[in-house]
């Protein structure tokens, strides 16, 4: 369920009132709680059926009964001790802390801003003290005004657009074949979901001049539990802990340790005794648990309104691209499910392995020194067949398939992101002017110049400065790279190393299987140390932003990010770009081998191909990655919250669990990471990239990152409702720099699947063997046919005499037909030994290498030509949303026109009842 929210915002005169009343402090522990006069109750803390935002009917039941709302509230841990006023943030700290003074000069300035406080110690541990705080009507409509923040004043006006009697028609039949489909399985039930007024509402930036105009039924509840916890942290922000320019504000009493903690309430627990069906919702909290972290919704859509409204814009922006993601994958997936079960269907009609699967009398050279011993080459028989799995006839199909589906997978996200900025009011809004970090102002607080938005000074890094720390971080960058090329050529070592190890094994198994087991081993290899670098890649990361001085935090958050993915993408795909590319590119031929260090030589591709190699490779990076994350992401907070729980219970016994209140149960929680959503943006985005970069090699990918998406969706969910403290709800209206990374990938996933399929799939050379060579030369035809031969023609002769010593093997090969061996076969495309050349370049390898860089050049300016063609052809902006919004525009500007002009007619009437009227009044 999307309601749509307006946009457009219009002028309001800014006005600051001359006096605000201040509260006093209210300190449970040592003084008196002083009673506050009106209520602060939020409706929407409790959720009924029927009208799920009101609770007006449940008080007059609880006061009918003999309990007040008050009394009630004193016990779920949501309000002060009175009952009355809401907690919109906790601050926590321990009393043997030595840092009191800032926290007394901190929580005194707290009071004179206008913020209620209440202190109360733990249950568990008494050392440690949670500090309440509320915000008054009168400091949340101060703040609200400054903040911009919109708020609804005018209910939406609904229109039909016009519609043309053939699509009146067509609308019709349609929905009369509807009539037999299921009734919209996955949408959620609407009468489970709240009615959100300021979705339906036209909204504008509050200002108390013209309150008059914002649909106000009860002041309490007008700000939601997520705004007011917004201004509250914006109000602790800007507080002074001591005298001086730079000692001010929430963050830095953090880093210093003075508090220890510091977030938002959930708004109580997210189990209920009663069922949803019949009882309806304890709280927003309950609901998303329900109808969006259950694993018994994983089928549903996710409810956008209700994730944005609890964990503010920029979570439910990331929730909303990856439901976005995960839907476009779908017809990924089923295509690349196609191109393998067409592998399946076509297997037994394979000419190429058959002829590999029935060539007995052909034998191999050995892939290995001296241990490997020949070979024939039906053994590769199963291998032949897998590799025809994946690569067959529909590879070069779903290649440009998919890097079309990328282009159209940002395209209408872009339409999707810009109707979901229309509903939550994010068009028009701008971020706010930043303020400048802390350890920035430190550093360059000597030097000052004037910011000409703000127009006051402020500290200013030097350009040579800025530079000469940039070109330090790039060297620190390209350095980590060099690590990851040194890890590389270490796993290279390895399995040139092992193959012959695995070749002299005594189990027969391994022993017959020696190349693929050194695969299978190194991969695994691979990834432990993957992880292992990108504990040490955090900390490099961390240690080169820091030295770049960022001014503001986006700055900081944007070159951090830049710098993991780089490293992590490099990490995660420099040993498959070395498969893809490289392995058995460079090897020689036998009798002239090329050698690392002049002493190891290069490995050899399997016999049946390389892509074998590319397969495992990715499978297993693919699976392996995305077990590991999912279990560190959700694994990882269980155990330590059922560890923080256990010791509890040993401690205090298990019945004090129950009268925990809700600070107390938050901050048992585990804290939302330090770089937000970094972790869950990035490992999608890695996902993303091996879902397209090498997607002609591994058609299952797509497929692979569905199934775990699905899973995903949901663990995100689980985690941010159950695991994690409630995160401070922020706005922001788009996923950053982000999408930017995302279209780059797009475009190196065309360069790379382009030299896939040209270079290590069989594509190229099985084409030029088709129309040059083969039995139907000539004659403009490529079926199954014309390659019987192919794999003769794709072999060339080795003299078994002219082996170096070094490599020749201890086998002599009469193990196959009683005599010593004369010839072996080797894939290439070189002449025989008896030539005037020996073992010179054929002329069939000049044709397959001039096909394979023309293929390149063809699918590369094919594909971004269609690319371009599906981003130009697609408006950033749908139609309707655009129509939409003009006349929103106009209908806000009379709707503003009508209220003032309703206005100054009730002064007029108001001063002719006073009998200040004049004649020459106007209007």
């Amino acid at each position: 369920m999307n309601p749509k929210g307006g946009v457009f915002s219009f002028s309001i005169a800014f006005k600051t009132p001359d006096f605000y009343p201040l509260a006093k402090d209210v300190n449970i522990l040592f003084d008196e709680l002083e009673a506050v006069s009106s209520p602060c109750k939020d409706d929407d803390s409790l959720l009924h059926p029927g009208n799920l935002t009101s609770t007006s009917d449940d008080a007059s039941r609880l006061e009918a009964g003999g309990e007040t709302v008050p009394e009630r509230n004193k016990l779920n841990g949501l309000y002060f001790r009175d009952g009355k006023c809401r907690i919109d943030y906790i601050l926590v700290y321990r009393k043997s802390n030595p840092q009191i003074e800032k926290r007394e000069v901190f929580e005194r300035n707290i009071r004179a801003e206008g913020l209620q406080m209440e202190k109360e110690s733990s249950l568990i541990n008494s050392d440690i003290i949670f500090v309440k705080l509320h915000a008054p009507w009168e400091v949340l409509g101060r703040y609200a005004e400054q903040m911009n923040v919109r708020m609804p004043f005018r209910r939406k006006i609904y229109y039909l657009p016009r519609r043309y009697k053939f699509m009146s028609r067509i609308d019709k039949q349609i929905s009369r074949f509807r009539r037999w489909l299921p009734k919209k399985p996955m949408r959620l039930d609407k009468e489970t979901l709240p009615d959100l007024e300021e979705n339906d509402c036209y909204t504008a930036p509050f200002s108390q001049q013209r309150i008059h105009h914002f649909i106000i039924h009860n002041k309490e509840t007008f700000f939601n539990n997520a705004t007011r916890s917004r201004i509250v942290h914006h109000i602790l922000q800007r507080i002074k802990y001591e005298e001086g320019k730079n000692k001010i504000g929430l963050n830095r009493l953090l880093t210093n340790g003075s508090y220890e903690a510091a977030f938002p309430l959930h708004e109580g627990s997210y189990r209920s005794k009663n069922s949803i069906r019949t009882h309806g919702a304890e709280n927003h909290r309950h609901l998303l648990y329900e109808c969006w972290a259950s694993w018994g919704v994983w089928y549903k859509y996710q409810p956008l309104d209700l994730v944005r409204r609890y964990f503010g814009e920029k979570i439910g922006l990331y929730f909303a691209w990856l439901g976005w993601y995960t839907g476009m994958l779908f017809p990924a997936a089923f295509i690349g499910l196609f191109v393998f079960l067409y592998g399946v269907t076509t297997l037994d009609h394979c000419q190429v392995s058959k002829e590999v699967c029935q060539a007995t009398d052909i034998i191999m050279c050995p892939v290995c020194d001296k241990y490997c011993p020949f070979m024939r080459l039906s053994d590769s028989c199963v291998y032949a067949k897998v590799t025809h799995l994946f690569d067959n006839g529909a590879t070069v199909f779903f290649a440009v398939f998919m890097a079309v589906w990328a282009t159209v997978f940002l395209e209408f996200w872009k339409r999707r992101r810009a109707v979901i900025a229309y509903d939550w009011d994010l068009i028009d809004w701008e971020e706010e002017e930043e303020e400048i970090r802390p350890q920035f102002e430190a550093k360059y607080s000597k030097k000052e110049r004037m910011n000409p938005i703000s127009g006051k000074p402020e500290p200013y890094q030097a350009f040579t400065d800025k530079c000469s720390r940039l070109i330090v971080s790039a060297s620190g960058i390209f350095f980590m790279i060099c690590v990851v090329i040194a890890a590389v050529f270490g796993i290279v070592i390895y399995r040139v190393v092992t193959v012959s190890t695995f070749a002299a094994f005594k189990w027969a198994l391994i022993r017959n299987n020696s190349q693929v087991a050194t695969t299978g081993t190194a991969v695994c290899i691979n990834f432990c140390i993957i992880m292992l670098l990108n504990v040490l890649y955090e900390k490099v990361a961390l240690l080169l932003t820091n030295l770049e001085q960022p001014r503001t935090e986006s700055e900081w958050e944007n070159s951090f990010t830049l710098k993991m993915f780089l490293f992590q993408f490099v990490n995660l795909n420099s040993s498959t770009f070395y498969i893809a590319f490289f392995l058995g590119r460079f090897t020689g031929h036998p009798g002239a081998y090329l050698r690392l260090i002049n002493r190891w030589r290069l490995e050899e591709c399997h016999p049946s191909g390389c892509l074998i190699d590319l397969c495992m490779q990715m499978g297993i990076i693919m699976v392996l990655k995305q077990t590991w994350n999912n279990f560190m992401e959700l694994g990882y907070p269980l155990i330590q919250n059922w560890w923080t729980r256990r010791k509890v219970r040993q401690e205090h016994g298990p019945e004090r669990k129950i009268s925990f209140p809700q600070w107390e149960k938050d901050y048992n929680l585990q804290p939302m990471n330090a770089y937000g959503l970094f972790d869950e943006y990035l490992e999608m985005i890695l996902q993303f990239g091996f879902t397209t970069i090498f997607v002609a090699a591994f058609p299952l990918a797509p497929l692979l990152a569905l199934l775990n998406n699905i899973i995903e969706i949901r663990l995100d969910a689980y985690k941010f409702v159950t695991q994690w403290r409630r995160p401070l709800a922020s706005r922001a209206k788009d996923i950053g720099i982000w999408y930017g990374i995302l279209e780059g990938i797009g475009i190196l996933s065309v360069i790379t699947n382009a030299f896939v399929i040209a270079i290590t799939s069989d594509f190229i050379p099985r084409l030029v063997y088709a129309y040059k060579y083969g039995p139907c030369a000539g004659q403009g035809e490529a079926g199954q046919k014309c390659m019987v031969g192919y794999v003769n023609a794709s072999l060339s002769v080795f003299r078994i005499s002219d082996f170096e010593n070094r490599s020749e093997p201890e086998s002599d090969g009469s193990e196959f037909s009683g005599t010593p061996l004369k010839y072996c076969r080797y894939r290439d495309y070189r002449d025989p030994p008896h030539s005037l050349v020996p073992y010179g370049y054929t002329l069939q390898f000049w044709h397959v290498l001039a096909a394979r860089l023309a293929f390149i050049i063809v699918f590369e300016h094919l594909v971004f030509c269609i690319k371009h063609l599906i981003s130009y052809l697609i408006p950033d902006l749908p139609k309707d949303l655009r129509d939409r919004m003009r006349r929103e525009k106009y209908l806000i500007q009379e709707m503003m026109y009508e209220a003032e002009l309703e206005r100054l007619q009730k002064e007029r009437k108001e001063r002719k009842k006073n009998g200040k009227a004049h004649h020459n009044e106007w209007p």
